[in-house]
């Protein structure tokens, strides 16, 4: 059996909010990882001196429970299994799958000494009565596939470029590292993915008919990943393509395919007037070898991929991150907010070639404030630009 992989970051998330009146909701694309955190979190508790009979643990992907997706079954399933004078910890997972789920969780956060975990693959999950009844009572971690340094640790090649080219071309799901040295097998099983997270958690779960449809638009977005995109972009090219179709229905998939997690939306903001701009957005995949495999490519668009590494590694890291327009209409590829404070982020593949270095540099230069700015390359030559820091990517990965 495999040693699983510890997901320290979002361990030490859950052990923060271990036992506050918050319900914590773990949100991400299926196959991230989110049943494995539970797993890791409540081995956790057992080695602090938790004992068995104060976890209750439910899986709702699990047909052997399939009665329990009677929100009323469910509910009395929990509420049967609740100690009196202890703490019991409470893990329902895929819970999106049980209808009007919202009023079991409603009904147990009233209970004391009752902590609650919950996980879900779609986000619009936590837009409809959940998020109405307990407004402000629940926290939401989002999930994503490996981190290059958790990769790292899952994958022993032992020259960090060659790994770094693994990361980038194969993804990172979790399970998909036992298949790092066989293409076959992991090609199968990241297809499998995609194909689930399309009908279940995209088709299904919002009630849409046109599969081909949704194919078409989710291989536009993981073209164009980086690329400024509008939804009549989208409408414009999918009907010159022979295949008519308007603005509002292209709508409607994208919010299905970001709401399961499949895609993040970045919006663009005007970094002198402080303000979002309705313009074209930019949308990033959750995972660059799921993006190879509906491309059919590897090892090409280098300069998209790292733009699309580098915007998941700030998410993972706890950054708003939006695209920046500076004050002559040149792009910052990133303005990341953590903690009130903003850092500037610019990639590029290369800038060993003079005219790349200044065209990168830039957008960073017209930007008049004194926060952090960052030009992000796979070159191996750190430096400094008049106080913007060059720094090589894979080492700030692993940071």
């Amino acid at each position: 059996m495999n040693k699983l992989i510890e997901r320290k970051d979002y361990l030490d998330q859950l052990a923060m909010w271990r036992e506050e009146e918050m319900i914590k909701v773990v949100t991400g694309v299926r196959r991230c990882g989110k049943s494995t955190l539970f797993d890791l979190y409540i081995a956790w508790l057992k080695a602090g001196g938790v004992a068995d009979e104060q976890i209750i643990f439910v899986n709702l992907e699990d047909e052997d429970v399939s009665e329990l997706l009677d929100h009323k079954k469910l509910h009395e399933y929990i509420k049967n299994r609740v100690l009196e004078n202890k703490w019991t910890y409470v893990f329902i997972d895929e819970i999106q799958n049980c209808p009007d789920y919202e009023r079991t969780v409603s009904s147990l956060y009233l209970r004391k000494n009752l902590d609650i975990y919950i996980t879900g693959s779609n986000a619009h999950m936590l837009s409809g009565e959940l998020a109405t009844k307990l407004t402000a009572r629940y926290i939401e971690i989002d999930m994503l596939p490996l981190s290059f340094a958790e990769y790292s640790e899952a994958v022993k090649t032992p020259d960090k470029r060659e790994r770094f080219n693994q990361y980038m071309n194969m993804g990172a799901f979790p399970y998909a590292t036992r298949f790092a040295d066989n293409s076959l097998a992991h090609s199968q099983y990241l297809e499998g993915i995609y194909n689930t997270v399309l009908v279940k958690d995209v088709m299904t779960r919002e009630g849409l008919s046109d599969i081909s449809l949704l194919k078409s638009i989710a291989s536009f977005l993981a073209s164009n990943a980086g690329s400024p995109v509008s939804t009549k972009k989208i409408a414009d090219t999918l009907s010159s393509g022979g295949r008519p179709t308007g603005s509002a229905t292209v709508d409607t998939y994208l919010t299905a395919l970001t709401d399961a997690y499949l895609f993040y939306k970045v919006n663009r903001y005007d970094i002198k007037g402080k303000i979002h701009l309705k313009s074209e957005s930019k949308y990033y995949i959750c995972d660059t070898g799921l993006r190879n495999l509906i491309l059919g490519t590897t090892n090409k668009d280098i300069g998209h991929q790292i733009e699309n590494i580098v915007y998941l590694e700030l998410l993972r890291r706890g950054y708003t991150i939006n695209i920046g327009k500076s004050a002559r209409g040149r792009e910052v590829d990133f303005v990341a907010i953590r903690d009130k404070k903003t850092e500037y982020y610019q990639v590029s593949a290369s800038v060993l070639d003079e005219s790349t270095l200044e065209r990168e540099l830039e957008p960073l230069q017209q930007i008049k404030d004194n926060y952090p700015k960052f030009l992000i390359t796979l070159d191996d030559f750190p430096g400094d630009h008049d106080g913007i820091q060059q720094i090589n990517l894979i080492d700030w990965l692993i940071i």
